[in-house]
């Protein structure tokens, strides 16, 4: 295939939104293999490793790792990459080396497949988190020996964890920083600097926004304000294209938005609420799924774990196994995600009564 047809710089802000990233066009086996050597190579000789979420919680929570420590080599694992991780690291971490977990909820007993080796290879495991755990999963990962801490998901973010669970006396700057992911991480939005956390760490390399967060705090500093602004032009075109496209549909009692698009998720689930959505749906190209939920619909892990996925109970993600083969993905673009859409919206419907719970542990 010409490297052009999947060039992001040549395609329209219309185009971009229907479609995934190049990198979706990388075959796994060629990405897992330059990510294992990466590993490899990360954690040779690293006395402290952190397996972390990219996005501002889980890098804030490196970043404090860093301080406290000195040291932390960071492996940056997106919530379905779990399993690798953890495989990789008890493979090349240092038998002497403390691994942290942070801002990672295992979804399934497949996620925790090489915790016992991690548990076995290394000195020390330490899981900071603040997800909604189910309780079997919970009791895998203490029964293996980790030292978990899970923070209430509706009060605190994993930063929030890590400031309070960490042997150091930080700096107001570490507090100031926690506060303001959480801010984001929690869909407070009450702080105006959270935002610019949120895109910074979505757009740079995860070394960057370290960096960034280390020296200036929260308050990044003028050049990287300037060049989120640049970046945000885009961004506002693309949550347009979602938010014009969005349907609002009544699914067992609640109204549910429901759209399609390459995004920031957060903004269009707010302009769906603003429409009267009690939740929103923002399936994406690539074939993953956000699911929001608002103060009326406070359930959004629920139908996320239906689905192939987890979360919190405002905020989940998820990606319906209904891909078998190319032919499905062509399907996915050119029908904007109906399938995926309608196994979603079947999750809500069935939902059990409120009073009928689910077993969680926050």
């Amino acid at each position: 295939m010409d490297d052009w047809l999947i060039d992001d710089e040549r395609l329209s802000v219309g185009r971009k939104s229907l479609l995934p990233g190049e990198g979706f066009f990388v075959p796994d086996s060629h990405e897992e293999e330059q990510a294992e050597a990466e590993a490899a190579e990360t954690l040779d000789g690293a006395g402290v490793v952190v397996i972390a979420d990219p996005d501002a919680d889980g890098l804030a929570c490196t970043a404090l790792i860093r301080e406290a420590h000195g040291e932390g080599a960071l492996l940056p694992a997106g919530p379905h990459e779990l399993q690798e991780a953890l495989a990789w690291t008890a493979e090349y971490a240092e038998p002497d080396a403390t691994v942290f977990v942070c801002d990672l909820c295992p979804d399934g007993e497949d996620d925790l497949g090489a915790l016992d080796d991690l548990v076995e290879a290394v000195a020390r495991v330490v899981w900071y988190d603040h997800h909604q755990w189910e309780s079997d999963l919970a009791d895998a990962v203490d029964d293996a020996g980790v030292e978990r801490t899970v923070g209430d998901s509706e009060e605190v973010c994993t930063a929030d964890v890590a400031l309070s669970e960490l042997d150091h006396e930080f700096g107001e700057q570490w507090a100031e920083l926690a506060a303001v992911t959480r801010d984001h991480d929690l869909w407070i939005r009450d702080d105006e600097r959270s935002d610019d956390l949120a895109d910074f760490a979505h757009w740079s390399e995860p070394e960057e926004y370290i960096e960034a967060v280390t020296e200036h705090g929260p308050d990044l500093s003028p050049a990287l304000h300037e060049y989120i602004a640049d970046k945000r032009v885009e961004k506002e075109a693309l949550i347009e294209k979602a938010v014009d496209r969005a349907e609002l549909r009544e699914v067992a009692g609640w109204t549910v938005g429901v759209t399609y698009g390459r995004c920031s998720q957060n903004e269009v689930a707010e302009a769906l609420r603003e429409r009267g959505a009690d939740a929103a749906v923002i399936v994406k190209p690539a074939g993953s799924a956000s699911i929001r939920g608002t103060e009326n619909f406070e359930r959004a892990h629920e139908v996320a774990q239906q689905v192939n996925g987890g979360g919190h109970p405002k905020a989940a993600g998820c990606k319906p196994d209904i891909y078998d083969d190319m032919m499905d993905y062509a399907h996915h673009w050119t029908t904007q995600g109906a399938v995926a859409k309608q196994a979603i919206v079947d999750a809500f419907r069935r939902l059990p009564d409120e009073d009928a719970g689910v077993e969680t542990e926050r």
